[in-house]
């Protein structure tokens, strides 16, 4: 054989060899969840461990943690996530230039699947006179950490309220400011998660806790009105040790999103693996949370486009027209 076919047949197998490894290729799906203490970061870790979407061929996740609900969005806007969690309110405001001192369009961030509702939740002592969001004017709060949905959220809040500027603010993540919170260092501090929240369980064991009727202050300063995408809710009575009351508040809906750029059978295969009655279970196991989480209650809370592959996968099911 002269050397002329050597080298053809050594081209031809280096391609056969980079046809193959690309064929094979998984698909890098990094899946951006939160700040150690909230439910984000469970929700990355839960996918990214769950054995069948280990197993998957197509693709590979990595949880990522990161500060939450506003930076997820950024991240997966430009393609440095390809999915998140995101709250729908942050995915409409983005989506629409609409975010505070921010006129950029987020319209990369598409809807995967809703995961559950995600309640304001504001944490003070018993004894503090603490009965409104506005008799925290002078004191020391926890608003969550920056660059989160919490963070957003709180200051969307008190801003309405007209505290904001009147508070003396420490972004920081929900473990923290329990901490904090238990250290006297803090005279309250916010949450924008389901609950019940581990952070909230902590505070409640060293101290006598109370929850503030946000419900009534959103009612009562045209919040709903203004904001249409939160909605009302109620934190049952024993949620948590001493609030032995019902506390009504309103919430937000949390979404599983993804970059538009993500392969449609990747979104696809994802959402057929983790919704089976093995695949809720699986997320259920990881925390109480996601106990609303099946078939029928997929498309809620979204208000703004689907992936290609979510959208098939919803139709198929008959839970999305």
């Amino acid at each position: 054989m002269n050397k002329k076919h050597l080298l053809i047949m050594g081209f031809i197998a280096v391609l056969t060899m980079a046809f193959s490894q690309s064929a094979f290729a998984k698909e890098r799906i990094v899946f951006g969840g939160g700040p150690a203490g909230g439910t984000f970061q469970v929700v990355a870790n839960a996918i990214q461990v769950y054995k069948p979407i280990k197993d998957a061929a197509e693709f590979k996740v990595q949880a990522q943690s990161s500060a939450g609900s506003v930076e997820n969005l950024r991240k997966t806007d430009t393609g440095k996530q390809q999915m998140s969690v995101v709250y729908s309110g942050h995915v409409y405001l983005g989506r629409n230039g609409m975010m505070k001192n921010d006129t950029q369009k987020y319209e990369n961030v598409l809807a995967v699947a809703w995961l559950y509702g995600a309640p304001a939740q504001l944490v003070v002592r018993a004894d503090s006179g603490i009965k409104s969001v506005k008799d925290l004017e002078g004191k020391k709060v926890g608003v969550g950490n920056a660059g989160s949905g919490a963070f957003a959220n709180c200051e969307l809040f008190f801003n309405h309220m007209g505290v904001w500027d009147k508070i003396e603010r420490n972004a920081m993540g929900y473990n923290d400011a329990a901490q904090a919170f238990g250290n006297n260092q803090l005279d309250a501090f916010w949450l924008f998660t389901a609950f019940p929240s581990g952070a909230v369980i902590m505070a409640a064991q060293t101290n006598d806790i109370a929850l503030v009727n946000l419900d009534a202050d959103a009612k009562a300063s045209g919040f709903y009105a203004k904001y249409p995408y939160f909605a009302k809710l109620t934190i049952p009575a024993n949620t948590y040790k001493g609030a032995d009351y019902d506390s009504p508040s309103f919430q937000d809906s949390t979404l599983w999103v993804a970059n538009s750029k993500v392969s449609a059978d990747v979104v696809y295969k994802m959402l057929s693996l983790i919704y089976t009655d093995e695949g809720l279970a699986h997320m259920k196991e990881q925390k109480k949370t996601f106990k609303n989480m099946s078939i029928a209650t997929g498309p809620d809370g979204i208000v703004t486009p689907f992936h290609p592959g979510a959208e098939k996968f919803w139709k198929e099911k008959g839970v999305l027209k």
